[in-house]
Order: structure tokens, then sequence, then C-alpha cells
């Protein structure tokens, strides 16, 4: 195994364990702040109940994410010192944003919060949550700013072999962030949403708790409800956009190695012989592409071979056809998954409509593993949308290999990665031992009083450990 691969199996890692708590924040941060809503307008005790015990789930998530976060900067500076000095002028400035503007943001206000409920009247309390969700938000904005450069290089002009920005508006307007993000602001309420139905399904199924945990769930499901489908129409229009900026990695989502007809059918499922460059026993659903591409349901597909050749023309000799097999399934289990995501969530809100909801204990068991099925779908998303822009790591500008650090060795990286390996495994310990602990002890005991009056293994020491 050479530097490269070992960096970029790093930089796999560090993002993807990272990205198990980005979007749960979000989630959570919305959904307690609609149950805080709840409290203040309805004034009935039991939704300032609920949004203590979830707000318990958030900070432990918040804290151990931060570190996660702290991973990035340092793998990033290790092994991508190359990429670092290309793109840090237009890079570093959103990922600057996200620090000083938009984690500054939640992390105030997370105090404010902790701390102001017996200080502050109850509608500037309730400010300061709305304030955390949003400050959330602003934080995958950021970084979907800077990755959307990566995918879709704009505002900037090549000076002294660097990449310098001379139009910080552009970067904003990028068209990949503006399809990238609300897609992205979606899978991670759907995250949210379903860490709430699983657990609240977990307390229905033993009836502990019911006064708590089915308006829970039944908040829970309808985020749940419009978070899938704004995940259904936000990757309906990421669709179109990859037909005009990045083709290659559409046929390669499709298995298409030659052009598609017109109208293009969208294949199910199919055995992809990259060797042979062929895609046989495939299961085609006639006009789906064309919709999928176009909007319409005309137009057809440039497949692999042809946008190679000219991909060639344009930057030279190379392989610029991205890992096929691993781009075509990542897809589907993307799709696949939310599908589930609304259908489950349809089928509970049923089941809630005609009373049905605690009488369904397949239902309710079923949905507590369906906790993992939003973190699978966005895994497999990020997958999707970062190999299947390979070999580029700034598209159409940088290829990956010419970005790893020039003097790092195999060993080194390989070091750094088991390593940071090891730390993810206890952090991710950490976190399942204390929503474990918190889940089994439940609402009715310490959550019942100030989150923050915790022992060293309680939130409150982990939050004010973090920095």
């Amino acid at each position: 195994m050479d530097a490269l691969l070992l960096a970029r199996i790093q930089f796999a890692s560090t993002t993807l364990f990272h990205f198990i708590f980005v979007p749960l924040s979000i989630g959570l941060a919305l959904l307690i702040a609609i149950m805080q809503t709840l409290y203040v307008y309805k004034k009935k005790e039991i939704y300032w109940k609920m949004t203590k015990f979830w707000m318990t789930f958030f900070l432990i998530n918040f804290a151990i994410g931060a570190v996660t976060g702290i991973f990035q900067e340092f793998q990033f500076g290790m092994n991508w010192s190359t990429y670092s000095r290309f793109v840090g002028d237009i890079f570093g400035a959103p990922l600057a944003f996200e620090a000083l503007l938009a984690f500054f943001l939640e992390a105030t206000f997370i105090g404010v919060w902790m701390f102001g409920r017996e200080k502050l009247p109850k509608k500037v309390h309730l400010a300061s949550i709305w304030l955390v969700s949003i400050g959330t938000m602003l934080s995958a904005f950021w970084i979907m700013a800077a990755n959307s450069f990566m995918h879709n290089p704009v505002g900037f002009v090549l000076e002294n072999g660097r990449a310098e920005m001379n139009d910080f508006l552009a970067v904003l307007m990028n068209e990949k962030l503006w399809v990238a993000f609300p897609h992205t602001v979606f899978g991670s309420w759907a995250t949210g949403a379903f860490f709430v139905i699983g657990v609240s399904a977990w307390y229905l199924v033993r009836k502990k708790n019911v006064d708590l945990f089915k308006p829970s769930m039944n908040i829970a499901l309808i985020v749940g409800l419009v978070s899938g489908l704004g995940i259904a129409f936000t990757g309906h229009a990421q669709a179109e956009y990859l037909m005009h900026a990045q083709p290659m990695k559409m046929a390669a989502a499709e298995g298409l190695w030659e052009d598609s007809g017109d109208p293009a059918a969208w294949t199910l499922v199919a055995n992809i012989d990259v060797e042979n460059k062929t895609s046989t026993s495939r299961i085609d659903i006639p006009y789906v592409l064309s919709y999928l591409a176009y909007g319409k349901f005309e137009g057809k597909v440039e497949g692999m071979n042809t946008l190679q050749e000219k991909y060639v023309l344009k930057y030279g000799d190379g392989n610029y056809v991205p890992p096929v097999k691993t781009t075509f399934w990542s897809f589907r289990i993307m799709a696949g998954t939310g599908g589930v995501l609304v259908l489950l969530s349809a089928f509970g809100l049923f089941l809630s409509f005609r009373n049905k909801l605690m009488g369904s204990k397949k239902y309710l068991k079923f949905m507590v593993p369906a906790i993992l099925l939003p973190f699978i779908g966005n895994s497999f998303g990020w997958i999707m949308s970062e190999i299947g822009r390979q070999p580029w790591v700034v598209n159409g500008l940088m290829k990956t290999a010419d970005a790893v650090s020039p003097n790092v060795s195999a060993t080194k990286v390989l070091t750094s990665l088991i390593s940071f390996s090891v730390v993810y495994v206890i952090l991710g310990a950490v976190m399942v031992y204390l929503f474990v602990r918190v889940i089994k002890q439940g609402p009715d005991e310490k959550v019942k009083e100030d989150i923050q009056a915790t022992d060293p293994f309680e939130i409150g020491d982990v939050q004010h450990g973090v920095k």
C-alpha cells in the first residue's frame, strides 16, 4: 500500500466517522426547538420534559462530534499539504467562517440554553435553542461551500501555481452548493427524526413513559416524512446538475458505458464488468433516467466511453472513469434508503392517525434498528459524491494523485491511520455507552432535574472538556 492509498483511506474514515455526528446534531436541534416551541405556546409541562430528555442526546453528540472534527484538520495538514497549498486560499475561507460564526453561534447559545432557563424569559430562552438549530445548519452551509468548490471550482484565478479567490460571492453562489446544501439538511433532519422515532419506539414497545414518547414519535414522524420527501426532490435537482457539470459521475452512477437510448431507462440493478467495460443482467425501468437527468421523459445520457474520449482531448492522457462499481451501488443504496424513510414515516403516521400505533408492535420493534437507515443513506451518499468525482480532488484542476503530501511516507500515514482509528473506537464506545445509559435511565430520574447537574461521565463534563 502506498501513501496515496492510505491517505485516501484516512480521509474517508475521518470524514465518515465525523459525518455520524454532524447530521444527528442538525436533526436533533430542529426537533428540540420544535418541542420547546410547543411547550412555550401550549404551556404543557410534558413538552418541556421532552425537550430536556432529547437535549441530553444532542449535547453528548455535539461534544464528541466537535472532537472528531479536529481530526479532519489534522489529516488535511498531514496528508494533503499539496492540496492545501493549491486551494487553501479558497478552501480555508468557508471553513474559517464555519468556526468563527456557525460553531461559536452554536456553542454560545448552547450555554445560554443550559444555564438561562431560570434567568431568561421563556421566549428568549426559546430563541436560544432556535439559534443553536440555525447554527448547526450554518455549519453545514459553510462546510458544503468548501466542498462544493472541489466539485465545481468557481470564483478564483490561477496565480503563481495556486488557485486564489477573486470572487467570494461566486463561491457562495456556487450551483453545486445550492443543490447539495438542501439535500444535506433534509438528510440531517431525517437522521434526527429517525433517532427520536427509534428511541421512542423502544419505550413504547415496553409501554414506558407513553405520555412523553408517543408525542415525541408523532413529531418525529412528521419531520421524517417531510425530510424524506425533501431528500427525494433535492436529490432530483442534484441529478439534473450532474448532467451538465459532472456527466462522468452520472454515467458511472448508472453503469452506463455506451450512450443510452432516447428516452433513457434507469437501471435498477446490473452486473458491472469494469475489465470489459460492460454492464450485463440489467433490470431497466424505461424513461426514468431521462426524467432524473432532464426533468422530462426524453433525452439521452452519454456513456463513460464517450466521455473518456472527450476528457482525454480536454485534459490530456489519463483514465477519467471513476470506480464504477462503488459509484453505481452507493447511489442505489442511498436512493433505496431514502425511499424506505418515506414509506416508514408515512406508515407510522397512518398508524398514529388510526390510533393503532401502540398496538403495532412489529412496526415499533422494526423502528428501533431503523435508527441506522439515515446514517447508511448519508454515508453512501457521501461515498457516491466523492468517489464519483475521481480522479479529481478539484474537478478539472487538480487530480487526487497530485494532492497528497510529497514527503509523507506510507509508514507515517499508516501510523496516524491506526492511531486515529483507535481514538474513533474509543469515542464511538463512549457515545454508545452514554446514549444507552440515558435511554435505560429514562426521563424520570436525572433528566427530570436540570441536565447540567451531572457526574463526570455525564455530558456536562464532556462538553466542558471539548476545547
